[in-house]
C-alpha cells in the first residue's frame, strides 16, 4: 500500500543521511597492514546488522508473531500444521522484506560512496605500482599498499600508482553497489509479481481486503484506547472515589497505608481463572477489595 511505500522511502532517506553523517564524523581508515580489512568491513557490516535488527524489532508483525507462543493456552489447541507454516513462512517473508531496507541501502550507498571498499581492499590490489623498487619484498609492498587510502603517508614517487589503485578500488566499489541495488530491485518485483498471481483475489476485491484490514485496525486501537481507560477508570474511581476529569465531585476517598502498599512495587501478569489475567496490582486490588474506606467532602476542612 501506499503507507508501506512512504514508510519504506523515509525509511532510505534517513539512511543516507545517517550514512553521509557517519562518514563524515567517524570513518578514518588506519592505513595499516591487516587492520585495513577489519575496520572496513566492520563499517561496512556492523551497521547493516544492527538496522536489520532494528527493522524486525519496529516491526509489530515481529511481536505479534511471537508473543505468547509459549503459553499454555496455545498448547491446548493444536493448529494445522500446514497452514502454521505457510502462515509463518510468509509473515516472516513480509517481515523481512521490510527489515532489510535500511541494511540494504546502507550496503549500496557506502558501496557506491567506495571508501569503505577502498580502506578494506587496499592491500590486496594485484597490480604493480609505478616507480616501485622490483626488489620490494612482499610485506613491505602490503604496507605500501595499505598506505594507500592516506595519501599523507605515500611519498610523491607513488603518486601515480595509488591514484590508479584509487579508481580501481572505487570502480570495483561501485560496480558492486549498483549491482546490489539492481538485484534487489528485481527480485522486489518478481516476487511482488509471484504473489499476485497466487492471490486468490482479484485486483479489485485485494485492494477492497487491503483497505478493510487498514480500517479495522485503526478502528481496534481506537477501540482498545477508549476500552481499556474505561476499565482503568472504574478501578481508579474505586481507589480515589471519583472519576479523573469530574466537574461536580462532592467527596474522595482517602486510601489507608496498607492499601497503598498493595498498589505498589512490581508485579507480573497474573492469571485469576482459565480465561482472565489482573493487569496490574491496582486492577488486582479493586477486584478483590470490597468498595469501604475513609471518604472526604470537599468542601470540609482537612
Amino acid at each position: 500500500g501506499k503507507e508501506v511505500v512512504i514508510a519504506n522511502a523515509i525509511i532510505a532517506i534517513l539512511t543516507i543521511g545517517g550514512q553521509q553523517l557517519f562518514s563524515f564524523f567517524t570513518f578514518s581508515c588506519p592505513c595499516h597492514v591487516g587492520q585495513n580489512l577489519i575496520y572496513g568491513l566492520a563499517f561496512l557490516g556492523v551497521p547493516a546488522l544492527i538496522l536489520l535488527v532494528v527493522g524486525y524489532a519496529l516491526n509489530n508483525q515481529t511481536w505479534r508473531l511471537v508473543t505468547g507462543k509459549r503459553s499454555p493456552l496455545q498448547e491446548g489447541t493444536p493448529p494445522n500444521q500446514l497452514l502454521q507454516c505457510k502462515l509463518i513462512c510468509f509473515v516472516l517473508c513480509s517481515i523481512t522484506g521490510r527489515a532489510l531496507v535500511a541494511p540494504v541501502t546502507w550496503l549500496a550507498v557506502t558501496l557506491i560512496n567506495g571508501s569503505y571498499y577502498v580502506c578494506a581492499m587496499s592491500e590486496y590490489v594485484s597490480v604493480h605500482y609505478y616507480g616501485a623498487n622490483p626488489n620490494v619484498t612482499a610485506s613491505e609492498r602490503r604496507r605500501i599498499l595499505a598506505a594507500f587510502p592516506c595519501g599523507q603517508l605515500i611519498p610523491p614517487e607513488l603518486t601515480r600508482a595509488r591514484d590508479e589503485v584509487i579508481l580501481l578500488l572505487r570502480y570495483q566499489s561501485q560496480v558492486a553497489g549498483w549491482l546490489l541495488i539492481a538485484v534487489v530491485v528485481i527480485t522486489v518485483f518478481l516476487s511482488y509479481c509471484l504473489a499476485s498471481c497466487f492471490s486468490p483475489l482479484s485486483f479489485l476485491h485485494f485492494r477492497y481486503w487491503s483497505s478493510y484490514v487498514h480500517n479495522e485496525q485503526e478502528l481496534f486501537d481506537e477501540a482498545t484506547d477508549q476500552h481499556s481507560r474505561l476499565y482503568a477508570m472504574q478501578h481508579v474511581k474505586k481507589f480515589f472515589g471519583f472519576v479523573p476529569g469530574s466537574e461536580n465531585v462532592k467527596e474522595i476517598r482517602i486510601p489507608s497505608l496498607r492499601e497503598w502498599q498493595a498498589i505498589s512495587g512490581l508485579a507480573f501478569l497474573k492469571r485469576v481463572d482459565a480465561e482472565h489475567y489482573d493487569y496490574s496490582l491496582l486492577h488486582d486490588w479493586a477486584l478483590k477489595e470490597p468498595v469501604k474506606g475513609k471518604y472526604l467532602k470537599i468542601d470540609e476542612d482537612p
